[in-house]
């Protein structure tokens, strides 16, 4: 799990404090869990978006920062995947990329894109036509 973009460090000293050093056990954390790291100096917005990001890693088997891209593409879970055009999300996650990265190539293809929405239609049972 670790190490944490630098700008998480007050959520990754908090969640090492309470023994969260795996991305499975931080996609289990309940939202009371949350709260209580964050009236300890983490922030609960941050640490909940961690969290969405290991609820979709665990789901769909994808890695840290594919899971980071689709979050700030705004799919925060795999039901949201499921529902998503394979054409339109690669533009959108393209774009995205783009504007993350300038200069870099885009890493993300239809194909790869194609995969994670199907695994998440199995993940949430949702028919691929």
């Amino acid at each position: 799990m670790y190490p944490l973009p630098q700008h998480f460090h007050l959520e990754q000293e908090q969640l090492q404090a309470a023994g969260v050093r795996e991305w499975a056990s931080l996609a289990r954390l309940q939202d009371g869990a949350l709260r209580q790291l964050a009236r300890q100096g983490a922030s609960e917005q941050r640490l909940t978006r961690l969290r969405g990001q290991a609820r979709l890693m665990e789901a769909l088997a994808l890695d840290a920062g594919d899971a980071a891209l689709l979050l700030h593409a705004g799919i925060a879970t795999a039901t949201a995947l499921a529902e998503c055009s394979p054409e339109r999300l690669q533009v959108q996650l393209t774009r995205l990329e783009r504007a993350l990265r300038p200069g870099a190539l885009a890493r993300i293809d239809r194909d790869t894109v194609r995969g994670w929405i199907l695994r998440a239609r199995k993940a949430s049972s949702r028919s691929p036509n």
